[in-house]
């Protein structure tokens, strides 16, 4: 069986959780409370020398790194496709720009932002919380205008969604609506929460620490 080693609230991890949610595939949950230092623990190092969540282990073969645990999962589970289909290369390629872009220019900013809500309002950064916000709403803008005229943002459901999702679903807790004056974002949104393997996930929080 499929082991996922894995800390619930990792924005990474329900990458992975939505993937394989979406292929139906089984999976035993190994928790990792990255909050105790478990993920640098000698047994947990031997199968990620990063230290971080999440890692798949399937029979002998152990992955790390979200984006190439779906893309082991997609090409191992090919049914259904959470990546374009092999020769539509601009469609494969603009799914993994995006997920790309998720990883680096949405989630962090949206993680350092429960960071700073976190705190009491006496203690918080307004300026850092104002960046943050502006930071986070050029991106909708610009998902925005990247989904006119589709469903999702690489035609079908697939990699490029998935890595928005996680952080997506916390916006509203950190009073921001990523729907509002965002007519295709808001519409996106709602296909996205419609979909099993996003209503089934676990761990969505707005506690410290969760943006491994």
């Amino acid at each position: 069986m499929i082991k996922l080693y894995d800390f619930l609230p990792c924005p990474f991890g329900q990458k992975v959780r939505i993937v394989l949610a979406e292929k139906s595939l089984e999976f035993e949950l190994i928790p990792v409370d990255i909050t105790q230092g478990e993920h640098r623990k000698p047994e947990f190092v031997r199968l990620n020398p990063y230290a971080r969540v999440p890692v798949l282990v399937d029979e002998d073969t152990t992955v790390y790194d979200s984006t190439i645990i779906d893309e082991y999962l997609d090409d191992e589970y090919p049914e259904p496709p959470v990546l374009p289909a092999v020769g539509s290369s601009a469609l494969r390629a603009r799914a993994r720009l995006f997920e790309d872009f998720a990883d680096n220019s949405f989630t962090p900013q949206v993680g350092q932002l429960m960071v700073e809500m976190h705190k009491a309002e006496a203690e918080r950064d307004a300026n850092r919380v104002a960046r943050l916000r502006q930071s986070v709403d050029r991106v909708l803008d610009y998902l925005n205008h990247e989904l006119q005229g589709q469903q999702y943002l690489a035609t079908e459901f697939s990699v490029a969604d998935i890595g928005f999702a996680p952080r997506l679903l916390v916006l509203r807790a950190l009073e921001i609506d990523p729907g509002i004056n965002r007519s295709n974002v808001d519409a996106w949104l709602k296909r996205m929460l419609e979909r099993p393997s996003i209503q089934s996930l676990e761990g969505i929080t707005i506690e410290p620490g969760a943006g491994v």
